[in-house]
């Protein structure tokens, strides 16, 4: 049975009834750059994948089709651990009609869930990444597997990296096929391999607006990987087959973000550089790819740079967790100006709560010719709840409406991962609207 949707509603406290009497409030915009604005409003939103009690939800990860189908997916943490520790299995649900109605929830992993003998792949399944394909039918899904925890891999015995294809819009799911061998072995010959652990940031994989070799256009991923030393540091890798091989973006010994990282996501800016984003305490790790010739994907990493507090930055006051970075392009409402607009989400704080995206407007050179300039300076943000939250993520639906995904303790339970549309011009309080 589809999740009955919430209504926008004027800024009041609203009551509907979705099994049961759920209350929410207005959500602000804040402008970085000057006092709180006085922008407010209330958010529509969905309980798509719903915890009350054992098992739970937690990482959502969503993406649209060339058709206009919405697929969501997530893990289904069958004890309520981690990969590495328990059952886990992924779970999906779709909506053909923009987000107003879904499918019930299909687990589409099978795992054995034998978590006895080591290494064993098929043990479990979470942490998914998605992508959809823009030429085709199409979507790919990439997740951990297995029974070993990242913090006790080693290159002989650690997590594996499985690969999920649909071509049906999400309604059924290839077999697992198991790339921890292909992947772990691209950096056995680097200064910081062989790589201990390493897992592909969940949320979203980035397809390039722009680069296309044969049939597809690039696709990109960020990886966590403990090097052979111990510390921990974030490589992008892209495929020109929609995920069927991996390489790495740039030099296999210099990695985007080289020390002190987590959990990455990575996108493109306008002008075709590629930008790693990573979880940090207090903010992100930001650093931009530029490639010498993007056909062969060859090119150098900048200077990674840290967006704080200190740098008016994206801030997220006492927790480190993964978050979205998506880029669109847009229109500033005061003069009609086309600009692009970077959105990047994390939990405001204190702590993992107050989820909310920021906001930067990118037109000028200065605002992001420099992993620097661009971690620093954001324009503002707005709140998507006051409860305790985390875990995000977003895309960009056809008629420009952002699919915001993200967990949040509704029921009293971590976590329920609510749906919520957003317009581009609620996100920046009426300062942008999104252009085609």
């Amino acid at each position: 049975m589809a999740l009955f949707t919430i209504s926008k509603k004027s800024c009041t406290l609203a009551l509907c009834m979705c099994a049961m009497l759920v209350s929410f409030g207005c959500q602000h915009h804040v402008s970085s750059k000057s006092q709180p604005a006085d922008v407010a409003s209330c958010d529509s939103q969905l309980y798509l994948f719903v915890t009350k009690d054992l098992p739970y939800y937690r990482i959502p990860a969503i993406t649209v089709t060339r058709k206009g189908t919405i697929v969501a997916v997530a893990d289904y943490r069958y004890g309520g651990t981690d990969i590495g520790w328990g059952t886990v299995e992924l779970h999906c649900r779709t909506s053909a009609d923009n987000g107003r109605t879904w499918s019930e929830a299909v687990e589409f992993t099978h795992g054995d869930k034998d978590m006895e003998t080591h290494p064993n792949y098929n043990a479990a399944y979470g942490d998914p990444c998605i992508v959809s394909d823009r030429t085709s039918n199409k979507i790919l899904v990439m997740s951990c597997s297995g029974n070993t925890p990242f913090w006790a891999g080693t290159r002989e015995l650690h997590q594996g990296i499985a690969r999920f294809y649909s071509k049906d819009e999400g309604k059924t799911w290839s077999e697992p096929d198991y790339l921890q061998d292909e992947i772990y072995g691209l950096f056995d010959k680097s200064a910081r391999g062989p790589i201990r652990s390493m897992f592909i940031g969940s949320g979203k994989i980035h397809q390039s607006r722009s680069i296309r070799v044969g049939k597809y256009y690039r696709l990109y991923c960020s990886v966590l990987a403990k090097d052979k030393d111990g510390v921990n540091c974030n490589y992008v890798l892209w495929s020109d087959d929609f995920g069927g091989s991996w390489q790495v973006l740039g030099d296999i010994d210099t990695p985007a973000i080289p020390q002190n990282a987590d959990e990455p996501k990575v996108e493109e800016l306008p002008d075709g550089r590629i930008i790693c984003s990573s979880r940090v305490t207090g903010g992100r790790y930001f650093n931009i790819f530029t490639y010498t010739d993007a056909k062969k994907a060859e090119g150098t990493w900048e200077t990674y740079a840290a967006s704080g507090e200190e740098n008016r930055g994206v801030v997220a006051v006492g927790n480190s967790c993964n978050g979205e970075i998506l880029v669109l392009p847009a229109r500033r409402n005061s003069d009609g100006a086309k600009v692009h607009i970077v959105l990047q989400s994390v939990p405001f704080g204190p702590g993992r709560a107050n989820v909310g995206i920021y906001y930067k407007e990118l037109d000028n050179a200065s605002d992001y010719d420099s992993s620097s300039h661009f971690a620093a300076d954001w324009d503002g943000r707005y709140q998507s709840t006051s409860l305790p939250s985390a875990y995000s993520t977003m895309t960009l639906l056809p008629d420009g409406t952002i699919a915001f995904l993200y967990e949040e303790t509704t029921f009293g339970k971590d976590y329920t991962l609510v749906y919520k549309p957003y317009t581009l011009q609620t996100i920046t309080g009426g300062a942008y609207s999104y252009r085609k």
